[in-house]
């Protein structure tokens, strides 16, 4: 994921740019619809894609020497190819990035938002492009079994990214457990960490990312499966069925063709899991 971020559609936008980025340009050679791209798929700039991201997730999306890079993307890169169009990044904070959808800040937004019910009512997404597992991050020393009534307690304290379906899992898998939500994954693991708090729900390829800085700090909870396993979607303008089907057609052609698999491999170092069937 990764994020495979699952943001919230609520809020005021929050979240200033911190960084805007020209990645790539898809070559007109390479369009594979007809007619302008610009006017076929409704984007505020011409012949240019313009996503909203968080980069702050590595390895899904983050800033490698001040660009982009990660799984989303390289990913965003092949489509905005395949489209013939520019690729522009804008990087704000995550909180900012569904208001700024809505308000025509950019064209879509790739975090790997879940589509929500409440989400819907804001925004159109395409189909699933990134899959994620949601686990229990733990101290290295916890001999807390790995069961939900061992963590479903009022003496637990579990954090979460705050505004997020991480969040949203705790409140419904350990109601009884307190909740404490932070702005960012890296916060509510390092209350983990430092003994602050019992456990954090995030992504697994998160933790694993933060404990190549971190070793012998956490651990993921001896639960037999994760605790919940979804699939994150891009989000466009409500009502751009053009861009939404353009998405889905690309998503469902690289991955049929192997592409999406060989992303993943490269940017996630390991297999892709199964995806939705096309």
């Amino acid at each position: 994921m990764t994020r495979m971020r699952k943001w919230m559609a609520g809020g005021a936008v929050a979240g200033a740019a911190v960084a805007v980025a020209v990645v790539a340009a898809g070559s007109a050679s390479a369009r594979v619809s007809a007619g302008d791209p610009t006017t076929t798929y409704h984007l505020i700039t011409p012949n240019t894609l313009t996503v909203g991201m968080d980069l702050q997730f590595k390895p899904e999306m983050y800033l490698n020497k001040g660009k982009p890079a990660g799984y989303d993307v390289v990913l965003l890169n092949t489509i905005a190819k395949a489209m013939g169009v520019k690729l522009k990044i804008q990087n704000l904070d995550f909180t900012g990035l569904i208001p700024g959808l809505v308000s025509k800040r950019f064209d879509m937004v790739s975090v790997g938002l879940s589509p929500t019910p409440q989400r819907k009512k804001a925004v159109t997404f395409s189909r699933s492009y990134v899959p994620y597992a949601l686990i229990l991050a733990v101290p290295a020393n916890s001999t807390t079994p790995g069961t939900v009534a061992a963590w479903n307690d009022p003496s637990k304290t579990i954090t979460a990214l705050q505004g997020s379906t991480d969040a949203d899992l705790v409140k419904k898998t350990f109601p009884k457990a307190k909740l404490q939500a932070f702005p960012d994954d890296t916060t509510a693991l390092l209350q983990v960490a430092t003994g602050r708090a019992n456990a954090a729900v995030v992504e697994n390829y998160i933790l694993a990312e933060f404990s190549k800085s971190n070793p012998g700090k956490l651990k993921e909870a001896p639960f037999k499966k994760p605790l919940d396993v979804q699939y994150g979607s891009y989000a466009v303008q409500k009502g751009n069925s053009a861009l939404a089907g353009f998405l889905n057609k690309e998503i469902c052609k690289i991955q049929k063709n192997g592409t999406l698999a060989k992303i993943y491999r490269q940017t996630e170092g390991t297999k892709l899991p199964p995806m939705p069937s096309c």
